[in-house]
């Protein structure tokens, strides 16, 4: 039985004794700090989310290979960097033997229900934008942000992941928020 107060060290120590549960709580505690770094790295929710699988996948895998319990959430966001590098190569050699995907005419027949391409790019230059923001914030400021308004996590799931109070989390989160939206409006 997994004790939701049980220390991250205890869980990997009997994870590595091959307790699935174990390990299960250890994802449920990280799950959502991997997606919003791997996000924050990608820019791509669905490709985040893959990247996200890979890593806890790998992980279990090579758990007993981890010599130190108190270096997991380091440990874990090395094979997350791992993963992201594994994944642009792959997607570099599928493009280089991908070729043409279909001729000039074929493509102009498909309609697209999506915003025009101007549209498109005005709004992935606003998220880019913002996304260069919140990574130039100072640590602190920066993963409860990602945490809350990227991954989407609640208040005691970011306290519990970054071992902040509510107070403390509150508190984060404005003054991120405050320093995010100052360096939005500067030109």
């Amino acid at each position: 039985m997994v004790l939701t107060g049980e220390l991250d060290e205890a869980l990997v120590v009997r994870s590595r004794r091959g307790d699935r549960a174990a390990f299960e709580e250890l994802v449920r505690r990280t799950a959502r700090l991997l997606f919003a770094h791997l996000y924050l790295k990608t820019h791509d929710a669905h490709s985040a989310e893959d990247l996200v699988q890979e890593t806890l996948l790998i992980a279990w895998r090579s758990i007993a290979d981890l010599d130190d319990p108190k270096t997991f959430r380091g440990w874990l966001m090395t094979i997350a960097n791992s993963a992201l590098v594994d994944a642009a190569r792959r997607e570099m050699r599928k493009k280089r033997r991908r070729g043409v995907l279909g001729s000039a005419d074929e493509l102009s027949r498909a309609a697209d229900p999506g915003p025009t391409p101007v549209e498109s790019a005005a709004q992935a230059d606003e998220r880019s934008r913002v996304l260069k923001l919140l990574e130039s914030l100072p640590q602190d400021y920066r993963d409860p942000l990602m945490l809350r308004y990227v991954a989407g996590a609640d208040y005691e799931t970011i306290g519990r992941q970054l071992a902040i109070s509510n107070g403390s989390l509150r508190g984060l989160l404005q003054r991120g928020m405050k320093l995010l939206r100052e360096k939005l409006t500067e030109p």
